[in-house]
């Protein structure tokens, strides 16, 4: 009977209960380990309200034990929390004088390694007086640019037809059949006119008889 009662004080003691809250770090703490928390001092108090004044003090210093426990805790993650928004602060400066930097460099870095034609230009995006377009205008440049490309098509063709001769084949083609309507033009009213004569001819003999 005396081990059975043994054997189950042992694992009550065994068992986690609230208390061991107090003994974790205080990055490890869960939810639930901060209701235990609260739980042990709620219940601290009400022993403290309910025992005789004679065993009040010592339940006031295990109850002040436990909150200088929880004030320490606090002191642990309000410290890890500033250390963190320190190293946040400092990487946010260190960020912004590598961008400040590389502004300065930006332009002059760019201007070295990019071998521009004379048709071209830099625009800086973080200028603020930087050239700005609007939708109507680009499409009208990019309008206008096409029909130049267009235009330049066709005069490359042409100057093609020029090098290979089959402009000056052509011209040739239709000069030679201008001449041959002219030459053809005659021939046909000569004819006409014989013909007219032989008529006229025909005409006064039959009247003559």
């Amino acid at each position: 009977m005396q081990d059975h009662q043994h054997q189950e004080e042992e694992e009550e003691k065994e068992e986690p209960g609230p208390e061991d809250a107090f003994g974790k770090s205080p990055f490890q703490l869960t939810a639930e380990d901060v209701y235990d928390i609260s739980y042990v001092v709620g219940r601290e108090l009400l022993k403290i309200s309910s025992e005789p004044q004679g065993d009040v003090p010592t339940r006031v210093a295990q109850l002040q034990f436990k909150v200088v426990r929880i004030l320490e805790m606090l002191e642990a993650l309000v410290n890890e929390n500033n250390l963190s928004v320190e190293e946040l602060k400092m990487e946010r400066e260190n960020l912004k004088r590598e961008v400040e930097g590389l502004r300065r460099e930006g332009p002059s870095g760019t201007t070295e390694q990019l071998s521009l034609g004379p048709d071209k230009m830099i625009i800086d995006l973080m200028d603020p007086n930087r050239p700005r377009f609007t939708l109507q205008e680009l499409r009208a440049v990019l309008q206008e640019r096409n029909q130049l490309k267009a235009q330049l098509f066709i005069a490359q063709e042409e100057l093609q037809c020029y090098k290979s001769g089959v402009i000056s084949q052509r011209e040739e083609q239709a000069g030679a059949t201008e001449k041959e309507s002219m030459v053809s033009s005659p021939s046909v009213s000569s004819k006409t006119k014989e013909e007219k004569t032989i008529i006229k001819r025909l005409f006064f003999s039959k009247h003559g008889k």
